[in-house]
């Protein structure tokens, strides 16, 4: 149990609150969830500026300690809070893997997500661009076959064992084959992999739920 109470800041509909959430879930940490972000407000107000510049979510508040950058807050909830925990491993190389991939959704899946899941989920249907769209979802399916290639040869992404390149991965996933209206690849590795994941209870509670 942890010393202090577990707060994160950001609303239910945020990939990368959903995130924090499924690890706190697979974790077993309680902790309290305060809406913020969009139709919520409060990222621009100066106490919220003053725990996170970024005027983002998530942020966490643990106490006095307060951290954002959703990958950032993941890994310290396992080293505070999961010591020996599977899902982010102590030895060097392993945990290096999995950072690598938890770099990976910043540097070339959250890019190509972003156009899609906007352009569709969060656009009303009179005012979107689909062919623009279809042509993001082409850039996005390029992205993905990467994905679906190594899944072909293993359980997780990083091998046999679920880890925090799951769940960081895994919740962009979700967005990729769940949003409608696009013209995507047969990826089978990948949607597989999606539906074991959709068996783990903080996937099914937080990620799970009908996209917005």
């Amino acid at each position: 149990m942890p010393d202090h109470n577990l707060t994160i800041w950001g609303r239910a509909n945020s990939v990368n609150v959903q995130k924090v959430l499924w690890c706190l879930a697979e974790l077993g940490l309680p902790f309290e969830r305060i809406d913020a972000g969009m139709q919520y407000g409060k990222t621009r107000e100066a106490d919220y500026l003053a725990m996170n510049p970024n005027a983002r979510i998530p942020t966490l508040v643990e106490g006095d300690f307060v951290l954002w950058e959703s990958n950032s807050i993941m890994r310290y909830l396992c080293l505070a809070h999961g010591r020996g925990t599977p899902i982010y491993p102590e030895a060097p190389k392993l945990r290096s893997s999995v950072d690598r991939w938890l770099d990976w959704t910043l540097s070339a899946v959250q890019p190509v997500d972003r156009p899609v899941f906007w352009g569709i989920v969060r656009t009303a249907p009179n005012e979107r661009d689909m062919i623009q769209v279809q042509k993001d979802a082409d850039a996005a399916a390029e992205v993905w076959a990467i994905a679906e290639r190594l899944l072909a040869a293993r359980r997780f992404i990083e091998g046999e064992q679920f880890t925090l390149a799951d769940i960081a991965v895994g919740s962009y996933a979700r967005r990729w084959l769940g949003v409608e209206g696009i013209t995507r690849p047969a990826q089978p590795n990948l949607t597989r992999w999606l539906a074991e994941l959709g068996k783990r209870a903080g996937f099914a509670q937080f990620v799970a739920p009908p996209m917005s």
